[in-house]
Protein backbone atom coordinates (compact mmCIF):
# COMPACT_ATOMS: atom_id res chain seq x y z
CA UNK A 1 0.00 0.00 0.00
CA UNK A 2 1.44 3.34 -1.09
CA UNK A 3 0.23 6.06 1.57
CA UNK A 4 1.57 10.19 0.61
CA UNK A 5 0.28 12.85 3.22
CA UNK A 6 1.61 16.86 2.21
CA UNK A 7 0.09 19.77 4.77
CA UNK A 8 1.35 23.41 4.13
CA UNK A 9 0.54 26.64 6.01
CA UNK A 10 -0.94 29.33 3.38
CA UNK A 11 1.67 31.90 5.27
CA UNK A 12 4.74 30.38 6.79
CA UNK A 13 4.32 33.09 9.68
CA UNK A 14 0.90 31.55 11.12
CA UNK A 15 0.88 28.09 12.31
CA UNK A 16 -1.19 25.38 10.07
CA UNK A 17 -5.00 25.18 10.61
CA UNK A 18 -5.53 21.92 8.70
CA UNK A 19 -5.12 18.62 10.34
CA UNK A 20 -4.24 15.07 8.26
CA UNK A 21 -3.82 11.73 9.64
CA UNK A 22 -3.48 8.13 8.25
CA UNK A 23 -4.27 5.18 10.66
CA UNK A 24 -3.21 1.65 9.97
CA UNK A 25 -4.34 -1.16 12.65
CA UNK A 26 -2.00 -3.26 13.95
CA UNK A 27 -4.15 -6.07 12.85
CA UNK A 28 -2.71 -5.05 9.27
CA UNK A 29 -6.33 -5.44 8.12
CA UNK A 30 -8.05 -1.67 7.05
CA UNK A 31 -6.78 1.83 7.86
CA UNK A 32 -8.36 5.64 8.34
CA UNK A 33 -7.67 8.76 6.96
CA UNK A 34 -8.63 11.90 9.12
CA UNK A 35 -8.49 15.23 7.25
CA UNK A 36 -9.70 18.50 8.88
CA UNK A 37 -9.10 22.13 7.60
CA UNK A 38 -9.75 24.25 10.54
CA UNK A 39 -11.96 27.56 10.30
CA UNK A 40 -10.13 30.61 9.63
CA UNK A 41 -11.72 32.83 13.13
CA UNK A 42 -12.74 36.19 12.86
CA UNK A 43 -10.71 39.03 14.11
CA UNK A 44 -13.59 39.78 16.71
CA UNK A 45 -13.06 36.37 18.37
CA UNK A 46 -14.57 32.89 18.78
CA UNK A 47 -15.57 32.54 22.53
CA UNK A 48 -12.85 30.30 23.59
CA UNK A 49 -9.18 31.17 25.33
CA UNK A 50 -7.90 27.97 22.86
CA UNK A 51 -6.37 28.40 18.99
CA UNK A 52 -8.04 26.57 15.66
CA UNK A 53 -5.01 24.45 15.86
CA UNK A 54 -5.49 23.39 19.57
CA UNK A 55 -9.09 22.45 17.99
CA UNK A 56 -8.17 20.77 15.37
CA UNK A 57 -5.26 18.66 16.93
CA UNK A 58 -8.12 17.41 19.57
CA UNK A 59 -10.62 16.78 17.13
CA UNK A 60 -8.19 15.41 14.91
CA UNK A 61 -6.64 13.04 17.09
CA UNK A 62 -9.67 11.65 18.61
CA UNK A 63 -11.09 10.70 15.28
CA UNK A 64 -8.10 8.66 14.00
CA UNK A 65 -8.31 6.84 17.98
CA UNK A 66 -11.90 6.15 17.29
CA UNK A 67 -11.93 5.60 13.13
CA UNK A 68 -9.49 3.09 13.94
CA UNK A 69 -10.22 1.62 17.27
CA UNK A 70 -13.79 0.95 17.03
CA UNK A 71 -14.19 -0.27 13.44
CA UNK A 72 -17.56 -1.34 14.13
CA UNK A 73 -19.04 2.26 15.29
CA UNK A 74 -20.00 4.16 11.70
CA UNK A 75 -17.97 7.09 11.03
CA UNK A 76 -20.65 9.58 11.82
CA UNK A 77 -21.06 8.35 15.54
CA UNK A 78 -17.37 8.30 15.50
CA UNK A 79 -17.04 11.79 14.52
CA UNK A 80 -20.26 12.29 17.54
CA UNK A 81 -17.67 11.07 19.81
CA UNK A 82 -14.95 13.02 19.15
CA UNK A 83 -17.01 16.18 18.97
CA UNK A 84 -18.20 15.42 22.33
CA UNK A 85 -14.66 14.55 23.69
CA UNK A 86 -13.48 17.83 22.65
CA UNK A 87 -16.21 19.95 23.59
CA UNK A 88 -15.50 18.44 27.21
CA UNK A 89 -11.95 19.63 26.85
CA UNK A 90 -12.60 23.06 26.95
CA UNK A 91 -16.03 23.27 27.80
CA UNK A 92 -15.69 24.77 31.37
CA UNK A 93 -13.34 27.95 30.51
CA UNK A 94 -15.08 28.58 26.65
CA UNK A 95 -18.18 29.77 25.45
CA UNK A 96 -19.29 26.56 22.74
CA UNK A 97 -22.26 28.38 22.15
CA UNK A 98 -20.42 31.15 20.11
CA UNK A 99 -20.87 30.89 16.21
CA UNK A 100 -17.06 31.20 15.91
CA UNK A 101 -15.99 28.53 18.66
CA UNK A 102 -13.37 26.63 16.97
CA UNK A 103 -14.40 24.05 14.20
CA UNK A 104 -13.71 22.26 11.12
CA UNK A 105 -14.23 20.58 7.52
CA UNK A 106 -14.02 16.65 8.42
CA UNK A 107 -13.30 14.13 5.80
CA UNK A 108 -12.96 10.55 7.15
CA UNK A 109 -12.36 7.31 4.63
CA UNK A 110 -12.07 3.75 6.82
CA UNK A 111 -11.14 0.69 4.49
CA UNK A 112 -11.50 -3.20 5.34
CA UNK A 113 -11.17 -6.01 3.60
CA UNK A 114 -14.63 -5.91 2.30
CA UNK A 115 -15.71 -1.81 2.31
CA UNK A 116 -14.57 1.85 1.87
CA UNK A 117 -16.48 3.91 4.56
CA UNK A 118 -16.46 7.78 3.83
CA UNK A 119 -17.80 11.12 5.49
CA UNK A 120 -17.40 14.83 4.54
CA UNK A 121 -18.82 17.92 6.02
CA UNK A 122 -18.43 20.82 4.43
CA UNK A 123 -16.42 22.29 1.93
CA UNK A 124 -13.12 19.46 1.94
CA UNK A 125 -13.21 16.74 -0.65
CA UNK A 126 -12.93 12.93 -1.32
CA UNK A 127 -11.90 11.84 -4.63
CA UNK A 128 -11.90 7.99 -5.16
CA UNK A 129 -10.42 5.58 -8.16
CA UNK A 130 -11.31 2.80 -9.30
CA UNK A 131 -10.09 0.18 -10.58
CA UNK A 132 -10.88 0.98 -14.13
CA UNK A 133 -9.33 4.79 -13.40
CA UNK A 134 -12.92 6.26 -13.20
CA UNK A 135 -12.51 9.07 -10.64
CA UNK A 136 -15.99 10.07 -8.54
CA UNK A 137 -15.95 12.83 -6.64
CA UNK A 138 -17.83 12.70 -2.71
CA UNK A 139 -18.46 16.02 -1.61
CA UNK A 140 -20.74 18.43 0.74
CA UNK A 141 -21.75 21.09 -1.21
CA UNK A 142 -24.44 22.83 0.93
CA UNK A 143 -22.29 25.86 1.01
CA UNK A 144 -21.61 25.95 -2.89
CA UNK A 145 -24.92 26.03 -3.87
CA UNK A 146 -25.69 29.23 -1.46
CA UNK A 147 -25.68 32.60 -3.12
CA UNK A 148 -23.01 34.73 -2.80
CA UNK A 149 -24.84 37.27 -1.48
CA UNK A 150 -25.69 35.42 1.45
CA UNK A 151 -22.46 34.77 2.38
CA UNK A 152 -21.54 38.58 2.20
CA UNK A 153 -20.63 39.31 5.49
CA UNK A 154 -19.76 37.06 8.64
CA UNK A 155 -22.39 38.33 10.55
CA UNK A 156 -24.90 37.24 7.92
CA UNK A 157 -23.53 33.78 7.64
CA UNK A 158 -22.86 33.17 11.88
CA UNK A 159 -26.74 34.46 12.02
CA UNK A 160 -28.65 32.51 9.40
CA UNK A 161 -26.59 30.00 7.99
CA UNK A 162 -23.91 28.17 9.72
CA UNK A 163 -24.77 24.93 11.07
CA UNK A 164 -28.11 25.90 10.20
CA UNK A 165 -30.97 24.39 8.15
CA UNK A 166 -31.01 25.39 5.01
CA UNK A 167 -27.10 26.50 5.00
CA UNK A 168 -23.72 24.74 5.88
CA UNK A 169 -22.66 22.55 8.63
CA UNK A 170 -19.29 22.60 10.26
CA UNK A 171 -18.03 19.87 13.01
CA UNK A 172 -17.80 22.49 16.23
CA UNK A 173 -18.91 21.70 19.67
CA UNK A 174 -22.23 20.08 18.71
CA UNK A 175 -22.15 16.45 18.28
CA UNK A 176 -25.48 16.28 16.65
CA UNK A 177 -24.03 17.73 13.84
CA UNK A 178 -22.30 14.65 12.70
CA UNK A 179 -25.78 13.28 11.45
CA UNK A 180 -25.76 15.95 8.50
CA UNK A 181 -22.64 14.87 7.02
CA UNK A 182 -22.50 12.94 3.61
CA UNK A 183 -21.70 9.43 4.49
CA UNK A 184 -21.87 5.94 2.60
CA UNK A 185 -20.12 2.89 1.57
CA UNK A 186 -18.06 1.56 -0.89
CA UNK A 187 -17.47 -1.75 -1.72
CA UNK A 188 -13.37 -2.60 -1.21
CA UNK A 189 -13.33 -4.04 -4.59
CA UNK A 190 -14.16 -1.17 -6.13
CA UNK A 191 -11.60 0.94 -5.01
CA UNK A 192 -8.44 1.47 -6.41
CA UNK A 193 -7.07 4.37 -4.60
CA UNK A 194 -8.05 7.34 -2.63
CA UNK A 195 -7.16 11.08 -1.88
CA UNK A 196 -8.71 13.42 0.61
CA UNK A 197 -8.21 17.46 0.19
CA UNK A 198 -8.90 20.65 1.95
CA UNK A 199 -10.40 23.11 -0.17
CA UNK A 200 -6.67 24.64 -0.60
CA UNK A 201 -5.82 21.99 -2.82
CA UNK A 202 -9.25 21.79 -4.26
CA UNK A 203 -8.78 25.29 -5.47
CA UNK A 204 -6.88 24.14 -8.96
CA UNK A 205 -10.54 23.03 -9.97
CA UNK A 206 -12.69 24.83 -7.87
CA UNK A 207 -11.30 28.18 -7.86
CA UNK A 208 -8.64 28.73 -10.99
CA UNK A 209 -10.38 25.32 -13.10
CA UNK A 210 -6.65 24.34 -14.29
CA UNK A 211 -8.60 20.86 -14.54
CA UNK A 212 -11.46 18.79 -13.64
CA UNK A 213 -10.97 16.29 -10.42
CA UNK A 214 -9.51 13.43 -13.03
CA UNK A 215 -7.11 15.38 -13.98
CA UNK A 216 -6.83 16.69 -10.48
CA UNK A 217 -6.16 13.48 -9.33
CA UNK A 218 -3.83 12.32 -11.80
CA UNK A 219 -1.92 14.95 -10.73
CA UNK A 220 -1.56 13.40 -7.50
CA UNK A 221 -0.97 9.97 -9.09
CA UNK A 222 1.66 10.72 -11.33
CA UNK A 223 3.71 13.86 -9.44
CA UNK A 224 2.48 13.60 -5.89
CA UNK A 225 0.85 15.38 -3.42
CA UNK A 226 3.07 17.97 -2.97
CA UNK A 227 3.22 18.63 -7.13
CA UNK A 228 -0.40 19.63 -6.85
CA UNK A 229 0.49 22.19 -3.67
CA UNK A 230 3.65 23.79 -5.78
CA UNK A 231 1.25 24.29 -9.08
CA UNK A 232 -1.87 25.69 -6.51
CA UNK A 233 0.82 28.03 -5.48
CA UNK A 234 2.29 28.90 -8.60
CA UNK A 235 -1.52 29.81 -9.98
CA UNK A 236 -2.39 32.17 -6.92
CA UNK A 237 0.71 33.96 -7.27
CA UNK A 238 0.49 34.55 -10.79
CA UNK A 239 -3.46 35.97 -10.52
CA UNK A 240 -2.60 39.41 -9.47
CA UNK A 241 -5.60 41.09 -11.06
CA UNK A 242 -7.62 38.94 -8.84
CA UNK A 243 -9.48 37.45 -11.51
CA UNK A 244 -9.64 33.99 -9.74
CA UNK A 245 -9.14 34.33 -5.86
CA UNK A 246 -11.61 37.56 -5.64
CA UNK A 247 -11.78 38.97 -2.10
CA UNK A 248 -10.48 35.86 -0.69
CA UNK A 249 -6.77 34.96 1.01
CA UNK A 250 -4.39 34.88 -1.82
CA UNK A 251 -2.76 31.09 0.02
CA UNK A 252 -4.83 29.05 2.54
CA UNK A 253 -3.51 25.95 4.13
CA UNK A 254 -3.50 23.30 1.74
CA UNK A 255 -3.31 19.41 2.53
CA UNK A 256 -3.55 16.14 0.44
CA UNK A 257 -3.50 12.26 1.31
CA UNK A 258 -3.40 9.97 -0.75
CA UNK A 259 -3.54 6.35 -0.64
CA UNK A 260 -3.25 3.40 -3.19
CA UNK A 261 -4.97 0.37 -1.37
CA UNK A 262 -3.60 -2.82 -2.09
CA UNK A 263 -4.88 -5.43 -4.54
CA UNK A 264 -8.08 -7.48 -3.32
CA UNK A 265 -7.54 -11.22 -2.96
CA UNK A 266 -10.00 -12.95 -4.45
CA UNK A 267 -11.92 -15.12 -2.13
CA UNK A 268 -10.71 -18.71 -2.12
CA UNK A 269 -13.52 -21.24 -3.38
CA UNK A 270 -15.51 -22.52 -0.33
CA UNK A 271 -15.45 -26.23 1.07
CA UNK A 272 -16.46 -28.69 -1.92
CA UNK A 273 -16.37 -26.47 -4.80
CA UNK A 274 -15.05 -27.44 -8.40
CA UNK A 275 -13.71 -24.88 -10.88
Amino acid sequence: MRTELVSEPGDPARPNEDFASVGLPASGQGGAVVVLDGVTPPKDGTGCLHSVPWFTAHLGGALTELTVSLPDVPLADALSLALAHTADAHRETCDLSHPRTPQATVVTVRWSPETVEYLILSDSALLVESPDGTVTPYLDDRLSRLPRSALATDAMVDGSLRNREGGFFTAAADPSVAARAVTGTLPRSGVRALAALTDGATRWVEKFGAGDWADLFGVVRKEGAQALVDRVRALELADNDRTFLRWGKTHDDATVVFVELPAVSPAPPSPGSTG
